[in-house]
């Protein structure tokens, strides 16, 4: 493999310049900038401080940390803060990356982590250069000729989707940016063109069904489509069409908050960069009542309930997906209320498996099962497919009744172990004040009620199950003395609570919030509703509603317009 970079990048021709310079548009973390000038690296969970250490001896070569710092996504960082400290610290990084692995070694000479790299080198190439002697600006365009060379070579060998994307989108950004690479845009269009008519579908999701990958992927198509733009080339109709379907399902996906909703991998991403990315795209669509990518929005008044109303994927997508089906986030104006645990990979295997399992999700599940379970596992560009044996009927569908949006869902998840299947009721009244909500297992068929009669003689006393609400860090929760309701005190001043009709148990539970960025995770509450399963149908009913805000809080208001933020 390096042998095989190290001749590819032989090849390049050394350009004598940049013929143009795509305006940066990448959005960096002015704290997290800061950090990275005064030594101190948080990546993975891990926090390193080292002042006068470069960034390249901070972790081992082949760790997933070291992916990471190879595509150079932290220039964006340090650029956000732009004084004379971090701009050295961004060059000798650079430089250094040259000096260590320009000959084709190291971890990153991936097409993924070389597009994103070459992103981000021209996007910020004056930044790089300024102040530095000839010789370095000459190395520095001879790296960019000979890692455009490799990815136009290697583009192929990358895993569909996301990595694919940031290949191709390299490529063309090099192409347009470096003088003679001119010839691999048509190449690079050609492939990024069908990867938008095959890896993004008709609702304008993709396979992985993760909502940040979503958002990586329309911004790398909104980013080559002005640099397109910006050197005088028509943008390909099936680019620009990928980008007219992506744009009303992240709207879709977008709480009131303006962050995503947290399902299959993804965070809420960077604070307003979703918002920046729709108005970048230039599509103003707004959602339908449709599922888009698998998941239901209802909306209304200052609430948004994002439900994940789909199977996860399978296959070749199925690497981050986790076991949510039918599971719920709820948003209060700007306060995220009711969530998920997230994806915990940043913390270490352990975290991921925890984060995957359906009890880390607002939804019910039975104890010790998750609606999707480990099947036949086998290997996929170096890493195990997950998550194989997933439901394989998921029903969804909207109405509107009694002055409410109603969205009713279910799944055979638990029908192979249990013989039963999960059915979830959620209406949302009009004026967004009140959520209610009807919990049903049950069986089916005949044979249905064989298999649940088996279980039940291993399970003289029922069949446990608990509906979980796994509330956001900033939620203040309380128990009544009858263990009837909770109330949940946001930070916005607003109080709901949370009654059942008493056919469960109700409780608060510990609970994490597993969030990039952070170097370990927060520790939060749940409100566990509990109890078993002794007939052929099981019901829990349960509602949240508003039951006070204060002048703050109406002014901590949220908004679907996606070109407001405050």
């Amino acid at each position: 493999m390096n042998r095989v970079t190290a001749r590819l990048a032989a090849r390049a021709r050394p350009p004598k310049g940049l013929v143009s310079q795509p305006e940066p548009r990448s959005i960096g973390l002015f704290a997290r900038g800061r950090q990275l000038s005064a030594g101190n690296f948080l990546f993975a969970g891990q926090l390193i401080e080292a002042p006068e250490a470069s960034i390249w001896d901070i972790a081992p070569d082949q760790s997933e940390t070291a992916r990471h710092i190879q595509g150079c996504a932290w220039l964006d960082d340090l650029a956000a803060v732009g004084d004379h400290k971090a701009r050295i610290k961004a060059q000798d990084w650079v430089y250094g990356w040259i000096d260590r692995f320009d000959g084709g070694k190291g971890a990153g000479w991936t097409p993924d982590l070389t597009g994103r790299r070459l992103i981000r080198w021209i996007n910020h190439a004056f930044f790089l250069m300024r102040g530095r002697e000839k010789v370095d600006t000459e190395r520095f365009l001879i790296s960019l000729a000979r890692q455009s060379v490799f990815l136009s070579r290697r583009w192929k060998s990358a895993r569909p989707g996301l990595a694919r994307f940031e290949a191709l989108s390299g490529m063309v950004y090099a192409g347009l940016s470096l003088e003679g690479m001119q010839q691999h845009v048509d190449a690079a269009l050609s492939a990024l063109t069908k990867d938008c008519q095959t890896q993004i579908n008709a609702e304008g999701g993709v396979p992985t069904r993760n909502p940040e990958e979503l958002l990586e992927v329309l911004t790398l198509l909104s980013w080559v489509a002005k640099a397109l733009a910006e050197a005088g080339r028509d943008v390909p109709v099936p680019i620009r069409a990928a980008i007219d379907r992506i744009a009303p399902t992240l709207r879709a996906l977008r709480h009131a908050d303006g962050g995503l909703a947290r399902f299959h991998g993804g965070g809420r991403g960077i604070d307003g960069r979703l918002d920046y990315a729709l108005v970048e795209s230039g599509n103003k669509e707004q959602p339908n009542n449709l599922r888009h990518m698998g998941y239901a929005r209802l909306a209304a008044g200052r609430t948004t309930l994002i439900a994940d109303a789909a199977a996860p994927p399978s296959g070749k997508a199925s690497y981050e997906a986790h076991a949510s089906t039918c599971a719920i986030e709820v948003t209060s104006g700007r306060r995220p209320m009711i969530v998920s645990a997230g994806a915990g990979g940043d913390f270490g295997p352990e975290w991921k498996s925890y984060g995957r399992a359906t009890a880390s999700h607002s939804t019910l599940s039975i104890e010790g099962y998750s609606s999707s379970r480990l099947g036949s596992s086998k290997r996929v560009h170096g890493e195990e497919e997950l998550l194989l044996d997933v439901p394989d009927y998921v029903l969804a569908q909207q109405s509107t009744v009694n002055n409410a949006t109603r969205l009713e869902m279910a799944h055979n998840g638990y029908l192979s172990t249990h013989g039963l299947t999960h059915a979830r009721t959620l209406d949302l009244s009009l004026d967004g004040r009140t959520i209610s909500g009807e919990d049903v297992l049950t069986t089916l068929s005949r044979a249905d009620e064989k298999r649940f009669d088996q279980v039940r003689l291993r399970e003289p006393e029922g069949i446990p199950y608990s509906v979980r609400f796994h509330l956001h860090p900033d939620v203040v929760a309380s128990l009544d003395l009858g263990g009837t309701a909770v109330s949940l005190t946001l930070k916005s001043g607003e109080i709901w609570v949370m009654r059942h009709d008493g056919s469960a148990e109700m409780g608060l539970e510990t609970s994490v919030y597993l969030e990039k960025g952070r170097l370990k995770p927060r520790s939060t509450q749940q409100v566990v509703l509990s109890s078993r399963a002794m007939s052929y149908a099981t019901r829990v009913r349960w509602t949240l509603a508003k039951a006070h805000e204060t002048p703050n809080a109406v002014r901590d208001f949220g908004t679907d317009d996606p070109t407001i933020t405050d």
